[in-house]
């Protein structure tokens, strides 16, 4: 990971719900099921950092 990048509590706590999850997930449908809930919140935070880098930086204030 990126030194300049932290993950805040809330986000932990999340990686640490959805690994738990995972190991003790044996039904390989429900598997399936995280993994492409997985790849869709990857792919929308990929959009959504691109849509912020297009913007540009926000106006001065004066």
């Amino acid at each position: 990971m990126n030194g300049s990048i932290q993950l805040s509590t809330e986000q932990r706590f999340q990686i640490e719900q959805f690994n738990r999850a995972l190991d003790t997930t044996q039904d390989p449908d429900q598997l399936r099921q995280l993994a492409k809930q997985l790849m869709q919140a990857w792919q929308t935070q990929k959009a959504a950092t691109s849509w912020i880098m297009r913007q540009g930086p926000p106006p001065l204030m004066r």
